[in-house]
């Protein structure tokens, strides 16, 4: 049995698996992980990898506005690591964002999250900027874009 993704749009509340992914999540992360943040956001997207019943990956983002989607937060399970989820997961994000008419994806990441850094630069995101967060660890800030045209109705 392979693993099996699920998409999920709206309210975390909904989805059966977000105590799951809130629990991947502390794992990965650590326990004092910000991922309740993300009820508060409208139009929120989840995808989740699955192994049989168990949560082993997931990514959340959510739009910016009608040209930009911001991908938030992702993880896999460290056990599933090397197996391809991640790339599988952004792949899918992405695929929704130009079917939903994204023109671009936007994204965060740390340099101590190298794995994910180097999954982002090596899927077409650029690197536009860095900044401290708030406890002063720098942020680097990227951006892929999901079309080579960029309509100038769609931005204005």
């Amino acid at each position: 049995m392979g693993i099996e993704y699920i998409i999920h749009q709206g309210s975390p509340v909904e989805f059966s698996y977000w105590e799951k992914i809130v629990e991947l999540n502390k794992r990965i992360f650590g326990p004092t992980s910000v991922l309740k943040k993300g009820l508060e956001k409208d139009g929120l997207l989840t995808l989740v990898a699955l192994d049989g019943e168990k949560v082993v990956g997931y990514k959340i983002g959510y739009p910016e506005n009608n040209v930009t989607f911001y991908s938030w937060m992702g993880g896999v399970d460290p056990d599933y690591r090397g197996q391809g989820i991640a790339r599988e997961l952004m792949s899918r994000q992405h695929d929704f964002c130009r079917e939903q008419g994204y023109l671009e994806v936007l994204t965060k990441t740390q340099n101590r999250w190298r794995a994910m850094l180097i999954l982002n630069l090596s899927s077409g995101f650029d690197i536009i900027g860095c900044h401290p967060d708030q406890w002063g660890e720098l942020k680097i800030i990227m951006i892929k874009k999901l079309t080579d045209k960029i309509s100038r109705e769609k931005r204005g």
